[in-house]
C-alpha cells in the first residue's frame, strides 16, 4: 500500500522551518523509519548543500537521519538503502528535469508503490501527480516531459489561495485551474492552502491542517473540505 504525506508548504510565515507539519511527519514516519533519502533538486536559489543541511538539521531534531541524493555517487540498489523518500519544494520544472535526466522517476515510483513512505512539500507534492501542469511555477527550464511520478490519480495545486491583488489584471488561481480543467475534463484538482496536507495510508486519504481544501472538476461546483475530512474517493480517479 502506498503511503504519502503531501504538504502544501514547508513553513508558515513567522514560524521555524518545518514546524507546522512536525507532528504529522513524526506520526507518519513512526519509529521504524531511521534513514531518509532527500531530493533537493527543486532548489534553485539555494544550493543543494544548504538545502540538505537545513532539512537534515530539522529532521535530526525529529529523530531521523537524512542523506541527500546529490551527495551519493554510487546509486546501485539506491532505494533499498533507505526507509523513506522525501522531495523538497522549489521549482517544479527544474525538479522534473532533474528526476528525468538522472533516471530517478521509475526507482522512486517503484519504491513508493511497494510501500516506502514518501514525504513531499510544494513542488515535492506536485511531482506525485500524473503531470506537473497544475504547478504555480514559472517554466524556467524545459523537462523532457510534463509527466510526473503518477503516484496519485488527481492533481494538486499547492499554496492554493483565492487572494487577488487590487487593480491587477492577471489571472487568479481559480481562473488558471479552470483553464486546466477545460482541456483536462476527467481529472480532479485539489487546491491545498498554506499549512495543510493530504495523507495517503492503507488505501485511504484524509485532509489535515489550516483552511479548506477545495476540489475542482470540470462541469462540477467546487467542493470544500475541512481538517480531518475523508478524501479517499479521490484515489479512485
Amino acid at each position: 500500500m502506498k503511503r504519502l504525506l503531501l504538504l502544501s508548504n514547508s513553513t508558515n510565515p513567522g514560524e521555524p522551518y518545518l514546524s507546522w507539519p512536525q507532528s504529522h511527519i513524526q506520526d507518519f514516519l513512526g519509529k521504524t523509519v531511521k534513514k531518509i533519502l532527500f531530493f533537493p533538486w527543486a532548489g534553485v536559489t539555494i544550493s543543494y548543500d544548504d538545502y540538505y543541511e537545513t532539512v537534515a538539521g530539522q529532521f535530526d531534531k525529529f529523530g531521523y537521519a537524512v542523506e541527500s541524493i546529490h551527495n551519493i555517487k554510487n546509486r546501485s540498489n539506491l532505494m533499498s538503502r533507505f526507509d523513506a523518500v522525501m522531495i523538497g519544494g522549489g521549482n517544479t520544472f527544474q525538479l522534473a528535469r532533474m528526476l528525468q535526466n538522472e533516471n530517478m522517476v521509475n526507482p522512486i515510483r517503484e519504491a513508493v508503490e511497494n510501500g516506502m513512505p514518501f514525504i513531499g512539500w510544494s513542488a515535492g507534492s506536485n511531482i506525485t501527480c500524473p503531470t506537473i501542469r497544475t504547478t504555480n511555477d514559472m517554466p524556467i527550464v524545459e523537462p523532457k516531459s510534463f509527466n510526473a511520478l503518477d503516484l496519485i490519480p488527481f492533481q494538486i495545486n499547492p499554496h492554493y489561495t483565492e487572494a487577488t491583488i487590487p487593480n491587477h489584471g492577471g489571472e487568479s488561481r481559480v481562473m488558471r485551474i479552470k483553464e486546466f480543467l477545460m482541456l483536462n475534463r476527467e481529472i480532479y484538482v485539489a487546491g491545498l492552502p498554506e499549512g495543510s496536507l493530504l495523507c495517503v495510508e492503507n488505501g485511504s486519504m484524509y485532509f489535515a491542517g489550516k483552511g479548506l481544501c477545495k476540489i475542482f472538476r470540470y462541469g462540477e461546483e467546487p467542493r470544500l473540505f475541512k481538517d480531518g475530512d475523508d478524501l479517499s474517493w479521490l484515489l479512485q480517479g
